[in-house]
């Protein structure tokens, strides 16, 4: 289990400010998580790994924890 995972007991997390550290406005960060989240989900099918928490909640731990950011992603449409 995530560090994250532990801290998140009884609260809404992360909070914003923290993501928004790493990726500087909420519509970039919605594409930067979906993408993230796509390729987590498509990295456990191929595989054939089960995953123990939804991509997109991985997704955004590692934003929080700093891991990705947006400086880094192809964020165009195709």
């Amino acid at each position: 289990m995530s560090s994250i995972a532990t801290e998140k007991k009884g609260m809404i997390y992360p909070a914003m400010s923290k993501l928004s550290a790493h990726v500087p406005n909420r519509y970039m960060l919605v594409n930067v998580v979906a993408r993230r989240a796509r390729q987590i989900a498509e990295a456990a099918e191929d595989e054939g790994t089960r995953l123990e928490e939804k991509a997109v909640t991985l997704a955004i731990d590692e934003v929080a924890l700093g891991k990705i950011d947006a400086s880094g992603m192809d964020l165009t449409i195709g």
